[in-house]
């Protein structure tokens, strides 16, 4: 079987995701898969060894200022001649397969060649009726019709009744949190999205707090007073986030899987006018899993820091079954395996508890 993987790259969520499911790619003789990315320069994307010589484009992507997505902007500095172009230029009628995570170009070029594509993404959960916070009519045209595929299956926290599987975590991430440093003082921070300036406003006021921060604007390691700034590096931040006490962080959903996986303590800040970090936001608060902020606050982050706590979930690891579905080619009927993907989650009873209240009023 061959398969053409598109991902999108704004955010490294999903491209953590496609590492993730590489690695049981790479591991079935029967499948031959090249990669395509949009979303952002080429040259910002980093440790991308798992996905080979793999193919690029513009794509379409959101802008965002300060932690807030600007809408002019985003359709200003979006070109869609461009676009059209890179889908009419990409072959696909060799494939017998486009997966894809929430990628236009190959979503599109699938769609004109009438090659079978399959999505498997978190925004493909919220076309069902998953909880959801300011969700616009916009919004939903843009989860429908962004990057439309002929079958799909959503990956959340829940299923909520639905054909949506569970999320995978890689083997890192399994260690429970009485055998790893999750007792240790540092603070993990990610906020890709907000102004460093503001972030060393907010944390240097929390002296006694060691932060470790990692953003995409920081080029080389960097201690300022309490914070040790770090640039993008997937083995680096792994490593501080084994190693945390807790972390504050945007209100993505595979960060905040791993922290789950770890039962890490999270004080999340969604990204504003983004429905699906805002619905993140919602669902993890409702579950009891998470804090959460909606401005860069030293005092919210002082009060979470005295009174943290973990939460951990069990997710799984291996993906091979979901894998060997995919090769079965039966993508219309996905039940089975998501049934079978839910009996290795567990979920404390507590959570338990809150996810059927949750469910009954989505």
């Amino acid at each position: 079987m061959r398969i053409l993987y598109g991902i999108q790259g704004t955010g490294n969520g999903h491209i953590t995701r496609a590492r993730h499911m590489a690695q049981g790619l790479s591991q079935k003789d029967n499948m031959q898969v090249d990669y395509f990315f949009s979303g952002r320069q080429h040259s910002q994307y980093f440790d991308m060894a798992p996905f080979g010589q793999f193919q690029h484009a513009r794509g379409l992507t959101f802008i965002t200022d300060n932690g807030r997505i600007q809408h002019r902007k985003t359709l200003s500095q979006n070109n869609i001649f461009t676009f059209i172009r890179d889908v009419k230029s990409l072959i696909v009628k060799n494939y017998d397969l486009i997966i894809n995570d929430f990628e236009p170009v190959t979503a599109w070029a699938a769609k004109f060649a009438g090659v079978p594509s399959l999505s498997v993404s978190h925004q493909a959960a919220f076309l069902h009726h998953v909880p959801k916070q300011e969700q616009s009519i916009l919004d939903k045209a843009i989860t429908k019709y962004f990057a439309p595929t002929d079958h799909s299956l959503g990956t959340h926290w829940y299923h909520f009744g639905y054909n949506i599987i569970p999320p995978f975590v890689a083997d890192d991430f399994l260690i429970p949190p009485s055998k790893n440093s999750s007792q240790g003082t540092d603070i993990l921070v990610y906020l890709p999205f907000e102004n460093t300036q503001s972030i060393r406003e907010q944390l240097h006021t929390l002296s006694e707090y060691t932060f470790i921060c990692y953003h995409p604007s920081v080029k080389q390691i960097e201690k300022d007073r309490n914070i040790h700034w770090h640039p993008l590096s997937t083995s680096q931040f792994k490593q501080s986030l084994l190693r945390s006490a807790g972390v504050i962080s945007n209100c993505g959903f595979e960060l905040s899987t791993e922290c789950l996986s770890l039962g890490k303590p999270m004080l999340v800040k969604p990204l504003q006018r983004q429905y699906e970090q805002l619905s993140n936001a919602y669902t993890l608060k409702e579950l009891g899993v998470c804090d959460v902020m909606h401005d860069l606050n030293a005092e919210e982050i002082d009060e979470w820091l005295q009174n943290k706590k973990g939460i951990q979930i069990d997710y799984p690891s291996d993906c091979s079954q979901f894998i060997d579905w995919i090769a079965e080619g039966n993508w219309s009927k996905s039940e089975g395996i998501c049934q079978q993907l839910w009996q290795k989650v567990k979920f404390p009873e507590d959570v338990k508890k809150r996810l059927v209240n949750l469910a009954n009023t989505s």
